[in-house]
């Protein structure tokens, strides 16, 4: 097993993961869904109704609530639900939005699999946050 197995394996053991109906019901109850997929990703499989579009590089900046850069949705106690193109990067993202005291969990499959539950997608425009 590569390291970068073991990290993701660690990761996600302290994560309760959500499957794409889990997080679909979430987000009806008002979890901020987040998009960290690359544009041409997005192109590619669509947009997710309602997640707002945060690149994984300036993610901790914009959900942290007590960081000046971070965008209006990110209040204290804010729910958040990070997907990517197949689950894997979002784990890592969620366990670190979690180390700043967000209530932040991942997808199961990622939106390839939000896409095999029949579960919505458009073809944009996305909302983007940088």
């Amino acid at each position: 097993m590569s390291e970068v197995d073991r990290l993701l394996e660690t990761t996600r053991a302290g994560l309760a993961r959500l499957t794409p109906q889990q997080a679909h019901d979430a987000a009806k109850g008002g979890a901020l869904v987040i998009d960290t997929r690359t544009a041409a990703q997005r192109a590619r499989q669509g947009e997710l109704p309602g997640a707002l579009v945060v690149d994984r590089t300036v993610l901790e900046w914009r959900l942290d609530p007590t960081c000046p850069h971070r965008i209006p949705e990110a209040l204290p106690g804010t729910r958040v639900v990070v997907l990517c193109r197949q689950g894997y990067s979002s784990s890592l993202a969620a366990v670190s939005l979690r180390s700043l005291g967000v209530d932040a969990t991942d997808v199961i499959g990622g939106v390839e699999a939000w896409a095999a539950a029949g579960l919505p997608l458009h073809t944009g425009p996305a909302d983007v946050r940088e």
